[in-house]
């Protein structure tokens, strides 16, 4: 199974992984099991006394004025949220059947929405990068803007994913989002016509006679082509020197970060160390090579909307090599998600969190840059790139 970073939730993809679970039929009146819940893989109590639940389940029945507004269903899969929302990690979630449908359906390869990768930061739903050439790339959002309303709607205590769900839709049809910006007083409206999302893997350029510019876009399947072609003409270039610019890339297969990372480092060398919180012990991904850039000197570029396996190939080139971080503080997403299908919608849960090789923790934290460069809002009205100048700069004077 391929590890995913997930988002990072594109508008466009997103990336899942699947289990199994639980059912509980329609309209089906639930009988209380015994107060004292057992855990049955442990063998022991849990000291819990559940009958509250069901105690509060029956006034509901017994008592609520609008008895046609109690749907045993909405109220299963309400408490089921709740439980899961008690451990206010906004990357675990629970989908009722309908939306783990779309979820699932996500996985498929035909989108339509408007090319933007969103998260929570701060219980704030955040753009984490617009994906360049698309509609919100071009209406002006920037990753770090917070997504105040949707249609009309507050996203307040809003997940991503649900998020997603309001944001997607028919190519040709309008989204209206409330955006706010630091900086700004006060938030604004961005119209945005949905369209048919094609999301690149890579670009590479030369730059100053010996420098190869790399954008990388984000670590799909097609990366993992692309970036060898790429590697093997930088290889038969005058390029001697690299910057590799992660700036907007929310991130994707861990595989394929781990494949790429073995360009630049030696073989053997630690990539990341996934941490599963004491229930395992920590696995360690390393570098299998080639290393055929090993000895380029180079420095790489970050945001706000560098994220997930991003913020792992920057953290490990950074803690192997000490390749410098120019730009900006990266968006810290370093956990690890995995879909559990249950027998009516599926939970998408948090299992692992993502470590540096020196063992610095990336979720919630994200990295900062060796050297601070801010882009200003002439620079980008301007068309100017002020982070790329100074990675050039830096470059010049490395041997």
């Amino acid at each position: 199974m391929k590890k995913s970073f997930l988002v990072i939730f594109f508008v466009a993809i997103i990336l899942a992984a699947f289990g199994s679970g639980f059912y509980f039929g329609k309209n089906q009146v639930p009988v209380a099991p015994p107060s004292g819940i057992i855990n049955a893989e442990l063998g022991k109590p849990e000291n819990l006394d559940f009958s509250l639940f069901w105690e509060a389940w029956r006034k509901l029945e017994e008592k609520y004025v609008d008895q046609s507004a109690v749907d045993y269903k909405k109220m299963l899969y309400g408490a089921v949220s709740g439980m899961v929302n008690s451990l206010k990690d906004d990357y675990t979630v629970f989908f009722p059947p309908e939306d783990s449908k779309i979820f699932k359906e996500d996985v498929s390869g035909e989108f339509q929405g408007v090319g933007m990768e969103i998260g929570v930061r701060n219980s704030e739903l955040t753009v984490i990068a617009p994906i360049d050439g698309t509609p919100a790339q071009r209406a002006g959002l920037r990753a770090g803007d917070k997504i105040f309303k949707i249609n009309g709607d507050s996203t307040e205590g809003m997940t991503a994913d649900e998020a997603v769900k309001l944001i997607r839709g028919p190519q040709g049809t309008e989204v209206i989002l409330s955006i706010f910006r630091e900086g700004w007083n006060e938030a604004k409206d961005f119209s945005i016509i949905r369209e048919v999302i094609s999301i690149p893997s890579l670009k590479w350029e030369k730059k100053d006679n010996d420098i190869a510019y790399i954008k990388l876009y984000q670590f799909s399947e097609a990366a993992r082509y692309a970036f060898p072609k790429a590697g093997l003409e930088i290889l038969n270039s005058p390029a001697k020197k690299i910057i590799l610019d992660l700036r907007n890339n929310p991130g994707g297969y861990l595989e394929v970060s781990q494949d790429i990372a073995g360009w630049f480092l030696e073989e053997g060398q630690i990539v990341t160390i996934e941490d599963f919180g004491g229930k395992e012990t920590n696995e360690e991904y390393k570098s299998k090579g080639p290393a055929n850039f090993l000895s380029y000197p180079m420095v790489i570029l970050i945001n706000k909307g560098s994220a997930s396996a991003s913020e792992i190939l920057a953290g490990s080139l950074r803690d192997n090599r000490g390749i410098k971080l120019i730009g900006e503080q990266s968006f810290g997403k370093g956990s690890v998600q995995e879909l559990e299908d249950l027998r009516e919608g599926s939970i998408k849960i948090t299992v692992a969190r993502w470590l540096t090789p020196k063992g610095s923790l990336i979720n919630g934290e994200g990295l900062a840059p060796d050297v601070e460069v801010k882009m200003a809002e002439e620079d980008y009205n301007g068309d100017k790139d002020p982070q790329l100048d100074k990675a050039i700069e830096i470059l010049k004077d490395m041997q």
